[in-house]
């Protein structure tokens, strides 16, 4: 097959397209004037709060983030860790009532895309005030663990401090540093990289313990060039792991801190049911792989490499066991069954990104409430029934924008290209094998499949029968 360039998709013919698919899925790209005004009255609030400026937080984000939800710190303590994780105190900001707290409540989720965000809260809260960022004192929520050496929790708490990080990382930084490549800024602690790769592996190996599962699947990305928008595949850095290891430690102790306190909100996901994992074989032993009788599905999947297509199409195929996300919210005593999250094997909570979801929110003040031995504000008892619902309309709103914009992109720059063959891998089929998803890799595209009797996992030769940037459809026919 000849060797092919390919014209991005250009921002000229991208942003109107971009702006009917917002319209289109009532996303406000703004907020009104009052909130705008509430919201800048808001960022000039000071606080009387406990001073941990000494302890010398940092923030590990992608490149040019201005929202900056958590902040870390990782020490020795005895024979085990302390892990300090300050979270962003925006509910702080937001007065209860107001016209902002509406506006917020309606969006429920921060929504990404190519030409930018459409934000949860204001610029001058997200990206300002409640922010924190570099060199700034910052209202958070200060969560210290003490772990033990194989790094379970011994203890866990929740201050409402004022806290300064030292500087805002990347993690290509981090995974530099952790590398041997170049060193971090010098008011950066020099074993961070260190100490958080060793306390991410203890965590990764406790996940594996309790059967918690991590699909390793590349991110198809946006890039941004000069002149245009590309896509790429995009494997993720170690360093993201451990990083989200401590995401998932926070969550995990938030929904056991709301279960004793009675008061709170579960992130819920189903457990896959016997017939879900005897489907997975069945796909195993079509794709080839062999799943090894003593293995459980966590222990295979942590088995796979996904750089191998037929690694690739079973983890893709492996995503329909987790679907059906949502939220439980409870007021007076948690459920007395355990709620745990199908894929994490835990019960759960959203804490740690109050700047971009509304749920965090009220989860935070849940467990300061319960750390503080006082009780849960009425508001928040008040409000917390509704949450389920309107994270509900939030993050499909999102998801279906986001998966649009990738789509709107993949169809510009496979309009010209229409009537051509691609090379790409069946990574999903149906149950007749006639509709499935083709992954092509230049461009780094996912795309609608048809044909006769797809073959999951193998490499094929397809054809690309449509690239439309008005319905934002693209299909690839395979034809023997």
């Amino acid at each position: 097959m000849p060797t092919r360039s390919f014209k991005g998709a250009a921002p000229q013919e991208l942003y109107p397209l971009l702006d009917s698919l917002r319209d289109e899925l009532e996303i406000s790209p703004e907020f009104s004037p009052e909130a705008e005004e509430q919201a800048a009255t808001a960022a000039t609030r000071t606080f009387d709060a406990p001073d941990m400026t000494e302890i010398p937080f940092v923030t590990i984000d992608p490149p040019g983030a201005r929202d900056l939800d958590q902040a870390v710190h990782i020490e020795r303590h005895g024979d085990g860790f302390r892990v300090r994780y300050a979270i962003a105190a925006i509910g702080w900001f937001v007065p209860t009532g107001s016209t902002l707290d509406a506006e917020v409540r309606e969006r429920a989720v921060t929504v990404y895309g190519p030409s930018g965000s459409y934000p949860l809260h204001p610029l001058s809260l997200s990206g300002g005030a409640a922010s924190l960022l570099a060199g700034e004192v910052r209202p958070a929520y200060v969560w210290t663990f003490e772990l033990d050496p194989e790094g379970e929790p011994t203890a866990t708490t929740v201050e409402f401090a004022m806290v300064r990080s030292r500087a805002q990382l990347t993690y290509e930084q981090v995974q530099s540093a952790l590398d041997g490549g170049q060193g971090l800024p010098a008011d950066t602690p020099s074993d961070l990289p260190h100490l958080l790769a060793e306390v991410g592996r203890l965590r990764i190996a406790i996940e594996a313990s309790r059967g918690g599962v991590s699909l390793n699947i590349p991110d198809q990305d946006v890039v941004r060039t000069e002149e245009d928008y590309e896509l790429a595949f995009r494997a993720t850095l170690p360093v993201e792991s451990y990083n989200a290891q401590i995401s998932l430690l926070t969550g995990i102790e938030a929904a056991r801190l709301m279960r004793e306190a009675g008061v709170g909100i579960f992130r819920t996901l189903p457990r896959a049911t016997k017939r879900d994992i005897r489907r997975m074989r069945l796909t195993a032993k079509a794709l080839g792989i062999e799943w090894p009788g003593h293995f459980g599905y966590p222990e295979f999947v942590r088995s796979l490499d996904s750089s191998i297509p037929a690694h690739a199409a079973f983890m893709v195929q492996a995503t329909t066991l987790f679907r059906g996300a949502g939220y439980l919210a409870f007021t007076d005593g948690a459920p007395h069954d355990r709620m745990a999250h199908g894929a994490i094997a835990s019960e759960y909570a959203h804490v740690t990104a109050p700047l971009r979801r509304l749920v965090d929110r009220y989860g935070l003040e849940v467990c300061l409430a319960h750390c503080e031995g006082r009780d849960v504000p009425e508001q928040i008892l008040v409000e917390l029934p509704e949450i389920p619902e309107i994270m509900g309309r939030g993050i499909s709103r999102a998801n279906r924008y986001e998966r649009g914009a990738v789509d709107l992109i993949e169809a510009l720059i496979l309009e010209p290209h229409v009537g051509e063959d691609f090379a790409g891998v069946v990574v999903d089929a149906d149950d007749n094998g006639e509709r499935g998803t083709i992954m092509v890799a230049n461009p780094a595209a996912q795309a609608r499949l048809t044909g006769d009797e797809l073959p999951l996992g193998e490499a094929v030769e397809a054809r690309l029968a449509e690239a439309d940037p008005e319905t934002r459809r693209v299909t690839f026919v395979l034809e023997h």
